[in-house]
């Protein structure tokens, strides 16, 4: 946590929180003062002059102290919230750049959880520390040295007391740290079976699984309150414990005192300034207890975050990166292998084609094949285990990042729109592109038609998810954002899959005639024969490796496998046809 506080907590916060932390800190040690000199040379004198002016004196000590205070939460919750913000922007900037393998081993759920209750405990012990923290060794010092002043005898009883307080702070810490570690991954399941219940809730709904589900999320949800009610019954035990002590201190300086009162070895007024000072000694053990207790769970989240911002990502920019920009458009794979983090064996093996500017890629293959691994790897999703990929020419690894997302339109699987217009999603690639280049990226995806019915047409709103477009839709606007982008490669991942023949056939038809498309490379992975029939190359895939590549004519001579998809697809359509 030291390491988090130390980069991203602002220090002009602290020192300024500081500065009317020690201000407050002395104008509230300064009034016990005060009233043991108005109880020793006011009242016992009867000196009415001097209780006015002392009095006066605790007023201006009062106003300061509550001013001092004021500007200390103000100093300290800024520099609290700027910490949450850094850290906020910290995490999502580091994830953002992840490859897939790394968004893997975290898990999206937990770096929900990571990104917002773990940050938010790193915020209270930064708000905790910035107001108690600091203020309760400056208080524990220096009422120390007021209340020896006032009687050097009865400070003997803080020997007996401030190691038990410290005994009962070390067992509490002791036992409840790994309780609060253990609570920020429960967390994490609960948040993960939480989601599943929201995303798949149609799927529940259909298998009549409502009640697997909510025995599913109260199993976790149990387990992590269990978890909580057991480390919260330790630190409760903290405050009662310290009241106890709090109270039999008082109770035995009273009693010491009053012997030593009645001895005259002490006055009336040094005794009620020195409980003062011994209730502000002790406050200070109880606020730092307080913070020790949030300590270890702020420790477990510094570590959860560290793990996220320390890890070191696979997929890096080259030292010396060559642009890809103002470059023909080409893609190659040569002798391509990839292999998935911990896999026992290849995905994909000896992938090999050259493809150039107006031509069109088609990759077919059964389910499992590794059709979307392989187009995973041209935006650099992954990086090949072997081999190259080379866009415009390039090595991919030899260029950055920023220039292989800005060369590559990639329209994925499942079609994913964002909250806001229609115009906002079709510019996020393009921010520069006008309405007219919107409307004929719409015409070719075959979506202008239901867009031009739209309240609104462009400027129509869309749920998040795209969620009150059909999934048809949803498709056809994701790939018309795609083509709004200028790229070198356009790459369409079995995007196809929720349009009807006629609509898919006019889709692809309409990406052929188009004379900007024709000077860029078209990439496209399909399920159904007639989607991928006209490419200029039709690479198939089988169990990873590429056991054909060629034209429709080509493979349907001498390429088994692409014969029986072909031959298994016409024996579905005559099939539904029959039943028809």
């Amino acid at each position: 946590m030291r390491k988090i506080l130390k980069k991203r907590l602002p220090i002009s916060q602290v020192v300024w929180s500081s500065i009317f932390l020690a201000i407050q800190v002395i104008a509230t040690l300064y009034l016990p003062t005060l009233t043991s000199n108005i109880v020793n040379d006011g009242i016992a004198k009867g000196d009415i002059h001097y209780i006015w002016i002392a009095g006066i004196q605790m007023l201006g000590c009062s106003l300061i102290s509550v001013a001092a205070a004021i500007f200390n939460s103000y100093f300290s919750a800024k520099g609290s919230q700027k910490l949450g913000q850094n850290l906020r922007s910290d995490v999502y900037r580091k994830v953002i750049n992840y490859s897939h393998d790394e968004m893997e081993q975290i898990g999206t759920s937990s770096l929900v959880t990571r990104t917002t209750n773990d940050i938010m405990q790193i915020q209270n012990v930064a708000l905790m520390f910035m107001r108690m923290m600091l203020m309760a060794p400056m208080m524990l010092v220096l009422a120390s040295i007021m209340a020896y002043r006032k009687s050097p005898t009865l400070t003997l009883i803080f020997i007996i007391v401030l190691p038990i307080i410290a005994i009962i702070m070390a067992l509490v810490i002791h036992f409840a740290g790994p309780l609060f570690g253990a609570m920020q991954q429960k967390l994490d399941k609960v948040n993960t079976v939480f989601r599943e219940g929201l995303t798949g809730v149609r799927v529940i709904r259909a298998f009549r699984q409502d009640d697997f589900e909510q025995e599913r999320f109260d199993k976790v949800n149990k387990d992590y309150t269990h978890n909580a009610i057991k480390v919260y019954n330790i630190t409760g035990l903290m405050m009662p414990l310290m009241t106890v002590i709090m109270s039999m201190t008082n109770i035995g300086i009273t009693l010491w005192g009053s012997h030593l009162i009645a001895n005259q070895a002490i006055e009336v007024g040094n005794m009620i300034a020195f409980i003062t000072y011994a209730s502000q000694i002790l406050m200070s053990f109880v606020m730092m207890s307080m913070v020790f207790v949030f300590i270890p769970r702020a420790q477990a989240s510094a570590q959860r975050l560290n793990e996220v911002l320390d890890m070191e990502t696979e997929i890096k920019d080259a030292q010396n990166p060559i642009s890809l920009a103002d470059k023909p458009s080409a893609l190659d794979f040569d002798n391509v292998d990839f292999r998935y983090h911990d896999a026992q064996k290849d995905t994909l093996e000896g992938v090999n084609f050259k493809m150039k500017a107006g031509q069109t890629l088609a990759i077919i293959g059964g389910t499992g094949s590794g059709k979307s691994t392989l187009v995973n790897l041209i935006p650099r999703f992954y990086d090949a285990t072997e081999g190259t990929v080379k866009i415009n020419g390039v090595n991919v690894k030899d260029t950055t990042l920023h220039d292989v997302h800005e060369q590559v339109a990639f329209v994925p699987q499942k079609a994913n729109l964002f909250t806001g217009t229609l115009r906002e999603n079709m510019q996020y690639g393009n921010q520069n592109a006008t309405d007219e280049e919107i409307w004929h990226a719409l015409d070719i995806a075959q979506a202008s038609d239901f867009v031009k019915e739209l309240d609104g047409q462009l400027d129509a709103h869309v749920e998040q998810g795209g969620l009150n477009f059909s999934g048809g839709q949803r498709q056809r606007l994701a790939i018309a954002r795609a083509l709004v982008k200028k790229a070198s490669v356009y790459v369409f991942d079995d995007s196809f899959s929720a349009l009807d023949f006629k609509t898919d056939a006019n889709l692809r038809h309409a990406l052929k005639q188009d004379t900007e498309m024709q000077k860029h490379v078209v990439v496209i992975v399909g399920q159904r024969v007639s989607t991928v029939a006209d490419a200029d190359l039709i690479i198939v895939l089988d169990k990873g490796e590429m056991v054909g590549a060629g034209t429709h004519q080509e493979l349907m001579q001498n390429n088994d496998v692409y014969k029986a998809i072909v031959d298994s697809q016409i024996r579905e359509e005559k099939d539904g046809a029959a039943n028809a």
